[in-house]
């Protein structure tokens, strides 16, 4: 009889206990760098869609070959069902007379680790000046999305030991899934790299001395310092061959402030001198923490076969994924 009451009050507390849980979400579908949006197909096609897709579907900066930024696809309202709502990045516009205009952004709405945008407008018109006003922001929830959850996949599948070299090195590093291993490791340069048979994904970490001016950002000071530094470290395939920067595109450098960490941001084409190798690369530069030297994470890919956008996004995600023991903030 007491064994009986026991487990009586035991399923009460169990019960109890998971009514006061959250819900699982479902886990996100579509593919990565996909955005749907929910839109009238007559605004898709007018103006309206027009202006959503120069926003999601532009260019990516720095490739080779021209591809969108994201893979746009639409849903009108009415077939907006269950089915749609776990897509992992969703534009949802919501346009009536009544609806007060603003841009609203939801994590995991419907699903884990998905991105909602919601645009309110009473009106085509309006909902286009908000698409305009408001396309940063769009593209920056998007991004931040795809990107976290490349960091959440290699937390979860990390290789430590990688992280464990780098930290030796440079006192902190980025993170690394299982798949990367460590190519190359000198005073100063430690090389890190994902290898299949058609492609690549790299991550150089380097360090060199710093002059302490505003000069040491600088995008010619920067490619001149990553030029000598790959020369030395990063051998072609061929004799007298070397890793270093293309001229095709002049790179550019942006300034970048994430989760308490400044940063220049590098943007540019890499080359092999002497021969006929290339492909894009992004790289954030910042100072050490005593400030005596500037430390440089690099990703990079080379995808012949392929197109490029998403091995880059996957590999560049990883670089934000940086981090210092103590969180220390260095400007």
């Amino acid at each position: 009889m007491m064994k009986r009451i026991v487990f009586a009050l035991l399923a009460v507390v169990v019960a109890a206990g998971c009514k006061n849980q959250k819900p699982l979400l479902p886990s996100v579908s579509g593919k990565a760098g996909e955005v749907m949006v929910v839109i009238d197909k007559e605004q898709w096609d007018g103006v309206l869609g027009e202006n959503l897709r120069s926003i999601l579907a532009d260019e990516y900066p720095f490739l080779p070959t021209v591809e969108p930024r994201y893979s746009v696809v639409n849903v009108a309202p009415g077939a907006f069902g269950d089915l749609f709502k776990v897509h992992r990045n969703i534009v949802f516009m919501d346009i009536r007379p009544s609806a007060e205009p603003g841009l609203t952004i939801y994590r995991n709405k419907w699903a884990n680790t998905q991105c909602v945008i919601q645009l309110s407008a009473a009106s085509a018109a309006q909902a286009d000046s908000l698409v305009t006003a408001d396309g940063a922001k769009i593209v920056a929830a998007v991004e931040q999305a795809e990107r976290d959850r490349v960091i959440g996949n290699t937390l979860k599948y990390e290789n430590r030991d990688l992280h464990a070299v780098v930290k030796s090195e440079f006192g902190a590093g980025p993170h690394f899934p299982t798949g990367y291993k460590l190519k190359k490791r000198t005073p100063g340069f430690v090389w890190i790299a994902d290898e299949k048979q058609h492609s690549i994904q790299g991550v150089f970490v380097y360090s060199y001395p710093a002059r302490g001016t505003a000069e040491d950002f600088s995008m010619e000071s920067l490619v001149v310092c990553r030029n000598e530094m790959l020369e030395a470290s990063v051998p072609g395939m061929l004799d007298g061959t070397f890793m270093t920067t293309g001229t095709y595109m002049t790179p550019s450098v942006n300034f970048v402030r994430y989760k308490g960490r400044s940063f220049a941001e590098m943007h540019g084409l890499w080359e092999v001198e002497g021969d006929y190798m290339g492909g894009p690369f992004v790289s954030h530069a910042f100072y050490s923490p005593d400030g005596s030297k500037i430390i440089v994470c690099e990703a990079w890919v080379f995808a012949p076969k392929f197109d490029k956008r998403q091995y880059l996004r996957q590999v560049e995600s990883l670089l934000y994924s940086f981090e210092w023991d103590k969180e220390e903030n260095v400007e």
